[in-house]
């Protein structure tokens, strides 16, 4: 398994049970598909560095803040595209990346010692 951590952006509503649903959407996705959710940090409502439309919508609002959360996690590199076709299509997501962290367990566990 390789590990990797997703970055997203949520569109701002007052209540967080938006961005709790979708973390939940997210980590069920990561599981069902064989994989294991490490790690969910929540980084808070933060104004975004520019005025952004969710992708691929032109009849789109701009928006001003976001909620940023991360989701770290290991699963097989087949499993992201069922991620990001999610991540595509659900109107609660302004941006996403995800980033590779270690492709084995002994890497990971090097980059964990060093931030310690």
């Amino acid at each position: 398994m390789t590990f990797y951590k997703m970055v997203c952006i949520a569109v701002h509503y007052p209540q967080f049970t938006h961005v709790k649903e979708l973390v939940r959407q997210a980590s069920v996705q990561v599981m069902q598909s064989g994989g294991v959710v490490r790690d969910i940090q929540s980084w808070g409502t933060l104004v975004l560095p520019q005025r952004m439309k969710r992708l691929g919508g032109k009849d789109q609002p701009y928006h001003a803040i976001g909620d940023y959360w991360t989701l770290s996690f290991a699963a097989s590199p087949q499993n992201l595209k069922g991620l990001n076709n999610i991540m595509r299509r659900d109107p609660r997501v302004l941006r996403w990346t995800v980033l590779k962290e270690a492709s084995t367990l002994e890497k990971m566990a090097k980059i964990e010692d060093k931030l310690e």
